[in-house]
């Protein structure tokens, strides 16, 4: 993928704000910000989000459709410009990080080039999606007429034809007219089973209703030899006591008579 046309990234903008700080810096100073690891990892990875940006956006100007390929794209450009921000802000907490204002300085400055270069990426991708949409629209469009003039053509009826097709029609309806009679007769078979069904179903209820009635009679009865059974045995002790009552007072005559 050709990166021709693209802004490089941002050493010339960072150059020229490091000349307007008229500070005198320390070779020791300088060189120890450039060593610092975290800041170099992040430089690298804002260089390296950067350079893949510039190559989607080739890739959008390069697009020749279709729509779906274009959102996809752009979908990529989207999410590689959150890194790119995400990246250039963590740059400048580095930045606030610093004990020393001049690699302070330096850091900011290196990030206010980054934020310019995206500006200037957005302005590229801008102009990369209004290339691309016109030419798939172009491209549409040619499509869209092409195949317009293709199914214009003119047409022959013949009495040939016009026999062929009342044949297929009259072939058609009776084909459908029997499918409808056997339709109907499965439809009676199915009415038929419900009927049967149904009395079957009727049936079975009178018998339960039966059943249930003997059931209830039967309960009935059960509870009656019950209540007898409890009354007889009521009578039986009733009797004995009776009974032995009698023997008593026989005993008590023969013996105390006098009592």
């Amino acid at each position: 993928m050709s990166l021709t046309g693209l802004s490089q990234p941002p050493q010339k903008s960072t150059q020229r704000c490091l000349a307007n700080h008229r500070a005198p810096f320390s070779k020791t100073k300088k060189m120890a910000v450039l060593s610092d690891f975290r800041v170099r990892i992040c430089s690298q990875e804002i260089i390296k989000h950067d350079l893949q940006l510039k190559a989607l956006i080739q890739d959008i100007n390069d697009c020749l459709g279709p729509q779906h390929v274009l959102d996809e794209l752009n979908f990529q450009v989207k999410v590689k410009f959150r890194q790119l921000r995400r990246r250039i802000q963590g740059l400048e907490q580095l930045a606030k990080e610093q004990d020393s204002e001049k690699d302070k300085n330096i850091i900011l400055c290196e990030a206010d080039g980054h934020r310019k270069q995206i500006l200037s990426n957005q302005a590229a991708w801008r102009k990369a999606n209004l290339t691309c949409k016109l030419l798939i629209d172009s491209m549409e469009k040619d499509e869209l007429l092409n195949r317009g003039i293709s199914t214009v053509r003119p047409r022959k009826t013949t009495k040939e034809s016009l026999a062929e097709m009342s044949s297929d029609i009259t072939e058609s309806i009776m084909i459908i007219n029997q499918l409808m009679s056997e339709q109907v007769k499965q439809s009676e078979g199915t009415v038929s089973h419900l009927v049967i069904s149904s009395r079957t179903v009727l049936e079975t209820n009178e018998e339960f209703r039966a059943l249930n009635g003997a059931i209830h009679l039967g309960r009935k009865l059960i509870l009656k030899y019950n209540r007898r059974e409890v009354t007889d045995k009521l009578l039986i002790f009733l009797a004995l006591a009776l009974f032995l009552a009698t023997v008593v007072y026989i005993v008590k005559k023969r013996l105390f008579p006098f009592l």
